[in-house]
């Protein structure tokens, strides 16, 4: 059965963390493998996204990823819809590049 691209969701996330002290770091570190390890990729610097065929699917890693969120610092989840980051302009200097595409990737659950 195939998926219609508009009813993938995208996981965005943004953070910016401190990293001025070991404790810090350690924190920022866990927290991006905890990124990489639930499959999100890195979009640019302290942006990572993550393609999910349904909302409910992308439940379960909002979830994931607030349990994961450091004590000090700021993380944004932003979920939206395959449409939407169509939408979205990217640039590379000033030469357009199209946005990511959702990964053929198989999800055994």
């Amino acid at each position: 059965m195939a998926v219609s691209p508009y009813q993938i969701v995208w996981t965005i996330v943004m953070f910016d963390l401190p990293v001025r002290t070991k404790r810090e770091r350690k924190a920022y570190t866990q927290f991006r493998r905890t990124l990489l390890e639930n499959g999100f990729g890195m979009m640019q610097f302290s942006v990572y996204l993550r393609s999910n065929l349904t909302e409910e699917k992308a439940g379960v890693y909002e979830t994931r990823i607030k349990a994961a969120v450091p004590d000090d610092g700021e993380v944004r989840i932003l979920q939206v819809t395959e449409r939407q980051l169509e939408r979205m302009k990217v640039f590379y200097g000033k030469i357009p590049q199209a946005p990511e595409k959702a990964s053929e990737q198989l999800e055994f659950f």
